[in-house]
């Protein structure tokens, strides 16, 4: 290989042009916003248990500047260098990951961590396997577009009689794309599931539902599939496999008198925060039940804690920029160069916006208390620097997109 090959080949690893404004100002005005309401939330909890006030937050800030370095650095790759390789490599990771959390002791009836015991740290796979996820999927449906859309008859025996039943090619070419991948988002939603993750699991399936819908799978495979999963769920149900602390929560949500001290003591004060919230809060830093009412409301409640002291609009401010947020992703998404680009893009800000209505639903009770945090504002090392790494990669597709050539 020539020199100049040599250094054409490495310039092209690098992403050229200047990132979208708009994307990374609204981030960063979540991120600053979910600190503040980190430190707010947490310095009586942080106080009474680990001695320091600031604990939480000193370590959250760390983590915030670890994964703006990971982002920046994303955001300057070629994304379209990683595609194969992400997909490969992220799903054997994640996989390794997820294996690895069940042979972890048990935390809280759950086997969704991995203790790294010298460094004192814990972090979770699933927040790895949610971005990997993506990238797998992306990838395939990017390759393979022709085959998704093929109406070709498959060519086997059981294929043509099926075909010559039904009097068309209802079984055609696209079933060799999307069987694999019905295949893999089963096998990321099952290790997840045997991790007792329950609102994970369920990421996991609207992340691959989300992905195939954008790769253009046709509609009638989904109403297959949700038949097929919805007969999982109560096969899986009659059959005992959700036990202890899915079954549990499962249980407080349905029966909302069910053990009040024990199961439903953390629902029960998130509800009561939300309601002393009202229209414009108690104020910043004004929370009476994040005084060790709200159990552990660093994590999964730390919503009922910003609704308490900034209100109904406070609250609504919040899930706007959140909504600025997916809505500019999809925007970048649209005018992505390429199909992989556009999967990426929308995949991940949707993912976003999945995670986040399911921390809400979960602080409002209104489906069961399974732990899912809030992107951002809740406290965690992993989930931090992921989500991160995954806004960098948008950040590297918007560098291409379309929407600059539109405004020169």
């Amino acid at each position: 290989m020539s020199e100049n090959k040599l250094i054409k080949n490495i310039k092209s690893f690098f992403a050229s042009g200047g990132i979208d404004v708009p994307f990374f100002a609204i981030l960063m005005a979540i991120i600053v916003t979910g600190l503040v309401m980190l430190y707010s939330a947490t310095y009586v909890y942080a106080y009474y248990y680990e001695d320091d006030s600031a604990y939480y937050f000193k370590r959250q800030i760390v983590w915030v500047a670890l994964g703006i370095a990971v982002m920046l650095v994303i955001s300057r790759i070629n994304y379209k260098k990683l595609e194969t390789l992400g997909a490969l490599v992220g799903t054997g990771a994640s996989w390794l990951l997820l294996g690895a959390a069940l042979l972890m002791p048990e935390y809280h009836g759950t086997h969704r961590y991995i203790y790294i015991r010298p460094l004192h740290l814990q972090f979770q796979p699933s927040d790895v396997a949610k971005f990997a996820i993506i990238l797998t999927l992306a990838a395939i449906l990017d390759k393979c577009h022709s085959v998704v859309l093929s109406k070709k008859p498959l060519q086997n025996n059981i294929a043509r009689k099926v075909n010559d039943v039904v009097g068309r090619p209802i079984l055609n070419d696209s079933l060799k794309i999307i069987i694999p991948c019905g295949l893999i988002i089963m096998v990321y939603a099952g290790l997840v599931a045997l991790g007792s993750h329950l609102s994970g699991t369920i990421l996991m399936l609207a992340i691959g539902v989300i992905l195939l819908y954008l790769g253009e799978v046709r509609g009638k495979w989904f109403a297959i599939g949700g038949v097929g999963g919805l007969s999982a769920i109560v096969l899986a149900y009659k059959l005992g496999f959700l036990k202890g602390y899915m079954e549990e929560r499962i249980e407080a949500w349905v029966n909302k008198d069910f053990d009040p001290l024990g199961a439903r003591w953390q629902v029960n004060q998130a509800l009561y925060a939300i309601g002393s919230g009202g229209f414009f809060g108690k104020g910043l830093g004004q929370s009476t039940l994040k005084h060790l009412y709200v159990s552990e409301p660093q994590n999964d409640m730390i919503f009922s804690i910003v609704v308490e002291e900034l209100g109904f609009v406070g609250a609504t401010l919040i899930l706007l920029l959140f909504a600025l947020l997916i809505w500019r992703g999809v925007v970048i998404g649209i005018n992505s160069p390429d199909r992989y680009g556009a999967l990426v893009a929308m995949g991940v800000v949707f993912q976003l916006g999945v995670q986040v209505l399911l921390n809400i639903l979960v602080a409002t009770d209104s489906i069961p208390n399974t732990g899912i945090s809030l992107p951002f504002f809740s406290y965690g090392g992993t989930a931090m620097v992921v989500t991160l790494a995954e806004m960098g990669f948008v950040l590297s597709i918007s560098r291409t997109s379309k929407i600059r050539r539109k405004k020169q």
